[in-house]
C-alpha cells in the first residue's frame, strides 16, 4: 500500500479542493483553455527542472512510495500529476476565497484624508 502514497495525497487534495467549484461557482474547471494557459508555464519550467535534477543525480524518488509507472527520463508519473493537481488545487482555492470575499464582505470604509496644515 505504500506505493500508493503519492497518488492518495494528490486524491485527498482534489476531494478537498474540487467541490469549491460547485458550491462556489468558480468556474474554473470549465475554462479548460484558461487553465490550460494558467499551467502550461509552470508545467515546463518544472518538469524540466526536475527531468535535469534526475538526469544529473540530483534528485530520486523512493521506489517504495510511488508506482512504478515512469514517463520518458525517468520521471514518476506522480510527479507529473503533482504539477498538475496542485496548482489545480491552488487556483480554485484562491478563485473560492475571492468569490466569498467579494459577494458577501462589505466594501471597507476609506480612511478620511489628514489635511496638511498650511
Amino acid at each position: 500500500m505504500r506505493h500508493w502514497t503519492y497518488l492518495i495525497v494528490l486524491l485527498a487534495c482534489l476531494c478537498a479542493t474540487v467541490p469549491l467549484e460547485l458550491l462556489f461557482q468558480v468556474r474554473v474547471l470549465r475554462r479548460p483553455r484558461v487553465l490550460i494557459a494558467a499551467l502550461l508555464p509552470e508545467l515546463v519550467l518544472f518538469l524540466g527542472w526536475d527531468l535535469y535534477a534526475i538526469h544529473d543525480r540530483q534528485w530520486t524518488y523512493d521506489p517504495r512510495r510511488i508506482v512504478d509507472v515512469a514517463l520518458p527520463g525517468a520521471l514518476p508519473l506522480e510527479e507529473v500529476l503533482f504539477f498538475v493537481v496542485i496548482p489545480v488545487c491552488a487556483i480554485l482555492t484562491f478563485e473560492a476565497v475571492k468569490r466569498c470575499r467579494t459577494s458577501r464582505m462589505p466594501a471597507l470604509p476609506r480612511p478620511a484624508r489628514r489635511r496638511e496644515p498650511a
